[in-house]
């Protein structure tokens, strides 16, 4: 099947009007991608002011991109590494005490190949308490990261992952803990 662009549908609801997600975008660019020594609370406090359910104690490092903070929720004391791209055309819930590493990717969109329109779809992704997605894992829509489990670094996660499990690889499978 050959994918025809023109026939691609634009009706997707971001969640927000056309003001606020420019705000986001200003507030994202001055304040995330800029490699100052701005401190986490900052960022964490304008999470918050677009919609991001944040907990305590979190840290959020420099060039950190969310899409939509808005449909963002991050557990208490939970850290966001350098560069993370957390795509969130659907909802991402990252729980308490999880690492999400440089470079990692949250991707809670792809596309239908199979279709002429290449229609957008989206999954929500979930990364449960106790967990650390390593550095540059790409996470796919609809996945849940079980509690106390690893996605090692470079991992193409695509499917859910069990509580208390190590996955690594391309596609990423399951690792003994040792």
């Amino acid at each position: 099947m050959s994918i025809e662009l023109s026939n691609y549908r634009t009706d997707f609801d971001r969640g927000a009007g056309r003001t606020r997600q420019f705000a986001w975008l200003v507030v994202q660019f001055l304040f995330f991608s800029l490699p100052c020594p701005l401190p986490s609370r900052v960022r964490v406090l304008l999470l918050r002011c677009f919609g991001a359910a944040v907990g305590h104690g979190v840290v959020i490092r420099s060039g950190v991109k969310v899409s939509f903070p808005w449909r963002l929720e991050v557990g208490d004391h939970t850290w966001i590494g350098e560069d993370v791209m957390i795509l969130s055309l659907a909802q991402v819930t990252i729980g308490s005490s999880c690492c999400i590493s440089q470079r990692a990717f949250l991707c809670t969109g792809s596309h239908r190949f199979d279709r002429p329109g290449f229609d957008l779809v989206t999954k929500p992704i979930e990364i449960c308490n106790g967990s650390w997605v390593a550095a540059q894992a790409f996470v796919a829509p609809g996945v849940t990261v079980g509690r106390d489990s690893m996605c090692m670094a470079g991992s193409i996660v695509l499917k859910d992952v069990m509580p208390g499990t190590v996955v690594c690889g391309n596609p990423a499978t399951v690792r003994s803990r040792d």
